[in-house]
């Protein structure tokens, strides 16, 4: 069934219940960013909800940061971002516990400035001679990054060696980084690095490093449009929604009918 089809079915589905256009408020983080903004159009065309989309980091202190977006009160009905952290906000009392769905596979990848050559990371220890010849190391301050630098280098034995020449980036997208010049490796979701222009794609992490993060959805506790939240939630999640969020490097994770 194509994503038009199941657009129109989930529009039959609110207009049978005689449900008034909403507007709701989604903060996703980076990693599921790209292919909630590209269906949003066709879920509001199809529903006349109107969806607003803000952006933030699913962990850390950052202003934007999902978590400190709630901690001051910001006006939220949707968050779409890494599972481990979303289930913290539910423990918090701040998401409703059965609204809590996955939504994809993310997995973690390395990019390099365009046209510089791309390193062979195909392996283990090709990625491990690849990180001690770089000259700077670039990683987020969200999921991927945190693995990287507590868990990920450690496993390479390289931790050490590298610590002088990586830094974490807060808030800003690595794949910026990387595009203009500030590092020579950049290490962040596949899908963050995909959208970003002046950056080539190496690839993802080898098996033995790889670590795949998964991300999910909930209703924010107070949501004033629990019924328009929830019939977004299922939008992403519908079969029709599953080609867009692959094509953005994500194993998507379809809803069961």
């Amino acid at each position: 069934m194509s994503l038009r089809m199941l657009a129109f079915a989930l529009a039959g589905l609110l207009t049978a219940g005689a449900a008034p256009a909403a507007d709701i408020k989604v903060a996703t983080s980076g990693g599921f960013a790209a292919p909630s903004q590209a269906l949003v159009a066709e879920f509001e065309r199809t529903t006349h909800n109107k969806v607003e989309i803000v952006l933030g980091p699913s962990m850390g202190a950052t202003h934007d940061a999902i978590p400190a977006r709630l901690a001051r009160g910001e006006p939220l009905d949707v968050l779409l971002m890494v599972a481990s952290a979303l289930d913290e906000l539910v423990k918090q009392g701040k998401v409703e516990p059965s609204s809590r769905v996955d939504i994809a596979r993310s997995y973690i990848g390395m990019a390099v400035k365009a046209g510089a050559p791309k390193p062979d990371i195909s392996t283990v220890a090709a990625l491990r001679q690849t990180l001690l010849d770089a000259k700077s190391i670039a990683y987020s301050d969200s999921a991927s990054g945190v693995y990287l630098s507590t868990e990920g280098f450690r496993k390479l034995g390289i931790a050490d060696q590298i610590s002088s020449k990586s830094r974490m980036i807060p808030a800003t997208p690595v794949g910026e980084i990387v595009a203009r010049g500030e590092a020579e490796l950049g290490f962040q979701q596949l899908s963050e690095l995909v959208t970003v222009k002046g950056i080539e794609l190496v690839g993802p992490l080898p098996d033995g490093v790889q670590k795949m993060t998964p991300y999910a959805a909930g209703i924010v506790a107070g949501s004033k449009e629990p019924a328009a939240a929830k019939a977004f939630i299922q939008f992403l999640t519908s079969p029709g929604a599953a080609p867009t969020v692959k094509s953005f490097g994500l194993d998507p994770v379809t809803a069961k009918p």
